[in-house]
């Protein structure tokens, strides 16, 4: 049950760390550096497409990770 629990958080953690990555970023070049984070607080525009299904699994991998995590620390 340990080596299943710390198998599932492995490849949880692993997908986590791909989906971060393969997201665009927010701010692109010096227009972002420029305006900072008031476009993310006071843009409306939400994700569409692909960035909206990553934000999607992001989220459930967090979520999974978290909770196998305490799993796995309750069980030992």
């Amino acid at each position: 049950m340990h080596a299943l629990l710390v198998t599932l958080l492995v490849i949880v953690s692993i997908a986590l760390i791909a989906v971060v990555l393969l997201q665009s970023g927010r701010s692109a070049g010096l227009s972002g550096a420029i305006t900072g984070g008031a476009e993310q607080l006071f843009g409306k525009q939400k994700a569409r497409g692909l960035d909206a299904v990553f934000q999607r699994v992001t989220v459930v991998l967090a979520v999974l990770f978290f909770v196998l995590s305490i799993v796995l620390a309750y069980a030992s």
